[in-house]
């Protein structure tokens, strides 16, 4: 009967720990960090718009941000076919370079695999979600228009 009860406690905790490890990972998982070799392929996905972040880390601009990156994350996170993301321009150089930037940070929305607009307006979640959501609408709109031409 000892050895029932722990039995029980042991798969309790496993599945507390297994939970947690979940919860702690998609607490994280509203921006996604993207580098050399995972770019093209995510920002490829089909139907799908990514927000990118590039920055750098001793960059002050990129720091003054603060947890506005994350929190636009979990505002965008309910958003179908909408990914945030960020690109560390000081591990990922060449990447860095093919996608032209210049200056730090530097916010880019692509669509498809290609850059649809580039983000110059005021670092607030929702000054950003709103251009998010509306480029994302027109790229949409524009995909359809040539996917309808194909036809």
């Amino acid at each position: 009967m000892k050895g029932d009860h722990r039995s029980l406690l042991l798969a309790t905790v496993l599945v507390s720990s297994l939970l947690l490890s979940t919860f702690i990972h998609d607490s994280r998982a509203e921006v996604i960090t993207l580098t050399e070799s995972t770019f093209s392929d995510k920002v490829k996905e089909k139907d799908t718009a990514w927000f990118v972040k590039f920055c750098v880390p001793w960059c002050k601009h990129c720091k003054n941000l603060g947890s506005l990156w994350e929190d636009l994350g979990k505002t965008m996170e309910g958003e179908d076919e909408i990914e945030v993301g960020e690109v560390d321009c000081g591990t990922n150089k060449p990447l860095c370079s093919k996608v032209k930037i210049g200056s730090y940070p530097s916010f880019k929305l692509f669509y498809n695999g290609e850059e649809v607009a580039r983000y110059r307006g005021a670092k607030d979640v929702e000054s950003m979600k709103t251009f998010v959501l509306e480029e994302t609408e027109k790229a949409t709109l524009n995909a359809q228009l040539e996917d309808d031409k194909d036809l």
